[in-house]
Order: structure tokens, then C-alpha cells, then sequence
């Protein structure tokens, strides 16, 4: 096997371990996205509610 077949195998299996890597990251962000977004919603309306009162933020 030459170098430049070797290169190749390490740039393919590069390639699908990235994607693997990649499907890994998105799964986790979409299996988080709620629990992130109500929380988000909290401290927007905690924010609102302590600009009413004239609280300093």
C-alpha cells in the first residue's frame, strides 16, 4: 500500500468519523432543545418581571 492509499483511508474514515461525530452532537442538541428553550423562557420573563418592579439587571 503507498503512501497516497494510505492518505486516502485516513481522509475517508476522517470523514465518516465526523459525520458520526456530527450526528451525535445534533441528536444531543435537539434531545436538549426543549428543556434549554423553557428555560430561556424563564429568564426572559424574570427579566421582565424585575424591569417592571424597577430591579436593577
Amino acid at each position: 500500500m503507498s503512501g497516497d492509499n494510505k492518505n486516502l483511508i485516513f481522509t475517508i474514515l476522517a470523514i465518516i468519523g465526523g459525520i458520526v461525530v456530527l450526528g451525535w452532537v445534533l441528536k444531543l442538541t435537539f434531545a436538549l432543545l426543549g428543556p434549554l428553550l423553557l428555560i430561556g423562557l424563564g429568564v426572559l420573563i424574570y427579566m421582565m418581571f424585575a424591569k417592571n418592579k424597577g430591579g436593577r439587571l
